[in-house]
């Protein structure tokens, strides 16, 4: 299933991306790439976030039902473009005993990101 986002640039700011079916839904980037790999992000964790508060999922609007949307006509020089969204999976938190060079593997991605791991103070 793609949702539409709404893609656009404000003076002054990074690159926003906002979805007309999931109003609250927002996200940004500094380049135009990383804004578009966010978007995927935040419609997957809000959508997320809906089914845990047990709401309903839109249908995704089409390109016709957008044509007159006032959001997207008040944004000047905005873009659509189509966001996928993946299947929610179930989050888990694991307790494991490995040696440290197998963490040290399995946190390497991770790192590489910019997003190391929170470890717990014991």
């Amino acid at each position: 299933m793609h949702y539409i986002a709404y893609l656009h640039k404000d003076c002054n700011s990074d690159f926003g991306v906002s979805f007309p079916d999931f109003p609250g839904c927002i996200t940004a980037g500094k380049t135009l790439e990383e804004a578009r790999q966010l978007a995927s992000e935040a419609l997957s964790m809000h959508v997320e976030g809906l089914l845990e508060d047990k709401q309903l999922i839109p249908e995704p609007s089409t390109l016709d039902d957008l044509a007159k949307d006032p959001a997207m006509t008040a944004m000047k020089a905005a873009l659509s473009f189509l966001v996928p969204l993946e299947s929610p999976e179930k989050r888990v938190r694991p307790n494991l005993t490995a040696r440290q060079s197998q963490i040290d593997t399995m946190e390497r991605p991770a790192l590489a990101a910019g997003r190391p791991r929170k470890r717990s103070s014991r």
